[in-house]
């Protein structure tokens, strides 16, 4: 039986702020020796070729000896942006890139050449051996018409070179069952690892929501109609409740959880001790 992948998701400090920022954050979580961490980038930053961001992979991949995943979206991006980002990419060893559509933003001009995430990832596998991955979503794209559409949709993006996928946050495991169902239906064979994400603050529920659209199941939202008002309470239950999730979707035998830390790596520490066992 192959070992279910473990990673975390964080993202680079603001760009008025020293990268040295978020050394502490890198240094904690890679003694959790997660297999990667993958790395989201500001809406403007790829205007300077997404330098901060890729500063961050270089410091994780050489000084912690951790394995970078590079966000890449597509569509405000154009190909000198793409080109730019991959050479230096490729100039400091770092293959692992996840390739997004990226949310639509209404001040900034929809890109000439790549409308889809499947277009990025077509033109990003003519430019070498990256490893590219790509999103998915269990419930349904927020903008997809149904769960059958969007399903057909990311077949496109694995057709087209996606040899791995990670999961928008999910907080319900058998809503992640049956979107893996689906996905073998239409012959989906990539690996594909469940996005679980901690609430531990009031103020992320509504975001979650608007972002994403994902729905609370009963015994969640109970959790956040009782400690909404209890922050440490909120916290150690939002905990309890990602615990609970990753251990009842490692012993089904999924290929792996992505974790969203938010940079937190008390959170990230917690739940890494908890289900070390069952990786």
């Amino acid at each position: 039986m192959n070992k279910a992948l473990f990673s975390f998701e964080i993202f680079p400090p603001k760009p008025d702020s020293s990268i040295d920022t978020i050394s502490k954050v890198l240094k904690g979580l890679s003694v959790l020796l997660p297999d990667y961490i993958s790395i989201t980038y500001g809406t403007g930053e790829m205007s300077d070729g997404g330098s901060e961001t890729l500063k961050l992979a270089c410091k994780l991949k050489n000084e912690y000896k951790i394995e970078p995943l590079l966000h890449l979206t597509a569509i405000h991006n154009n190909r000198e942006n793409i080109d730019r980002f991959l050479a230096e990419m490729k100039k400091n060893g770092l293959l692992n890139v996840l390739a997004l559509r990226g949310d639509r933003h209404k001040d900034k001009p929809v890109s000439k050449d790549f409308l889809y995430a499947s277009d990025l990832i077509k033109y990003i596998k003519t430019k070498g051996n990256f490893n590219i991955a790509a999103a998915c979503c269990p419930e349904g794209h927020i903008e997809s018409k149904n769960l059958e559409d969007d399903i057909k949709h990311l077949k496109i993006k694995v057709d087209a070179g996606a040899k791995h996928l990670n999961s928008q946050m999910c907080f319900d495991n058998e809503e992640f069952y049956r979107f893996l169902d689906r996905a073998k239906g239409v012959k989906i064979d990539v690996p594909i690892q469940a996005g679980i994400m901690p609430v531990v603050r009031a103020g992320q529920i509504e975001r979650i929501i608007t972002l994403s659209g994902v729905k609370f199941p009963g015994k969640f939202s109970r959790i956040i109609a009782k400690y909404a008002d209890n922050p440490e309470a909120l916290r150690d239950a939002g905990i309890a409740y990602a615990i609970e999730q990753i251990i009842d979707l490692l012993t089904s035998g999924i290929d792996g959880v992505h974790l969203y830390v938010m940079n937190n790596v008390e959170v990230a520490a917690r739940i890494t001790e908890a289900v070390k066992t069952f990786l």
